[in-house]
């Protein structure tokens, strides 16, 4: 158990940014599991739809420290893949 008043505030922030993250990581999972129901639908408008709502949000998280920068262009990039896969 942390002993020292420095550690005690580090232990305070580290569970306050923790339970922000945990929002935020839930946030983008939210956006994105919208952009699959839509893509497995096979509704291609909706779900361009979903993802132009998503996307911002995905981007918000990476620049949060959320997750990495280039994962969240990754996950982008293969959602609008397989969205354009729906009309083709």
């Amino acid at each position: 158990m942390a002993n020292t008043r420095s550690a005690k505030k580090a232990v305070r922030q580290s569970a306050r940014r923790t339970e922000i993250n945990k929002a935020r990581r839930s946030r983008v999972r939210n956006f994105v599991r919208k952009v699959e129901e839509a893509i497995s639908a096979g509704d291609q408008g909706a779900a361009s739809a979903a993802l132009k709502a998503a996307q911002p949000e995905i981007m918000r998280g990476a620049q949060k420290g959320v997750q990495h920068k280039n994962a969240a262009s990754r996950k982008i990039s293969r959602l609008s893949s397989r969205i354009k896969a729906i009309g083709a």
